[in-house]
């Protein structure tokens, strides 16, 4: 039997918040069906399992030094060999899991929040503030971030906190140019043409207005800095200004390794960088996951 739709009822637009929950759910059913998320998710999330259980599933303890089995092969005793030290390189590289997924992400989410503020008052208010933001900020990312994050560590003296503030501070400019460019764009839109009709004050429209429609390519920056956090924090730990040199450390480890390939000494170094390469790729993944589901 066919139905006939009555031309004279009336038609159902859905309001604004339900459409925005209609658009959360489509980009949740896409990452669901993802391959590439749920590889991505696969690979970070077995480091976060590293990271809080490390010590747990470590098969030796990764600060225990063996003179008697210095840079020993993998073997059925040491998977992935020992290093310098004697030290059970699968058990260092489990638990250095822990230092970067604690600095890491708190750095980024330093940078996303700094550099959204910046991002939502330069694109909102223009003119005399955008013109001398944008300046400073072109002159921050003038310099390479390594450079940049380098000479602030050496400055400051290492440290967790130091790394957190640095990276941070240097993630905030690249992030605040994207979010400018979407405020831009938004500023422009009826509704925030509405809001200043209704005489509401710039912080309230650029925070409770503005900034839930700019959250996509704020999540996709957030994810996208978080993988160069941690390739930046392998890179400090690597020319040894490292959180804490007591602690096993991915980038350290092969900073003191790296001299014996010459002499076929590759396990201490391939292992960590294996690491750091999987860790990073996993965040990639999901982070083009996110930016495809806010394209669609």
């Amino acid at each position: 039997m066919t139905v006939v739709q009555d031309p004279t009822a009336p038609i159902t637009v859905p309001s604004a918040p339900d459409q925005a929950a209609i658009a959360r759910r489509e980009r949740l059913r896409f990452l669901r069906r993802s391959p590439t998320f749920l590889i991505g998710c696969a690979l970070v999330g077995i480091w976060v399992i590293c990271a809080i259980f490390g010590n747990l599933i470590a098969p030796h303890d990764p600060e225990f030094p063996d003179v008697l089995n210095k840079l020993v092969g993998p073997s059925g005793e040491h998977i992935f060999g020992t290093d310098r030290l004697g030290r059970d390189v699968l058990s260092r590289v489990i638990v250095g899991a822990r230092s970067v997924l604690v600095i890491a992400p708190i750095a980024t989410l330093l940078g996303t929040v700094l550099g959204t503020a910046i991002g939502l008052v330069t694109g909102y208010y223009r003119g005399l503030v955008d013109e001398a933001t944008m300046r400073v900020v072109d002159a921050v990312l003038a310099i390479p971030l390594i450079i940049t994050s380098l000479l602030a560590v050496v400055a400051l003296g290492p440290s967790r906190v130091t790394l957190i503030l640095v990276i941070g501070f240097v993630f905030a400019p690249i992030i605040a140019k994207t979010v400018r460019a979407a405020v831009l764009g938004e500023a422009q839109l009826e509704y925030v043409e509405a809001a200043r009709l209704r005489n509401e004050r710039g912080l309230y429209v650029m925070f409770a207005e503005i900034l839930p429609n700019v959250m996509g390519p704020v999540i996709v920056e957030f994810t996208v800095r978080l993988g160069y956090a941690i390739f930046t924090i392998a890179t400090l730990s690597f020319l040894g200004f490292g959180a804490d040199p007591s602690i096993p450390d991915w980038g350290q480890d092969i900073s003191q390794h790296y001299q014996f390939i010459s002499g076929d000494v590759w396990w201490p170094v391939l292992f960590p960088s294996l690491a750091i390469a999987t860790l990073i790729v996993g965040i990639n993944l999901v982070a083009d996951a996110i930016a495809q589901s806010f394209e669609r």
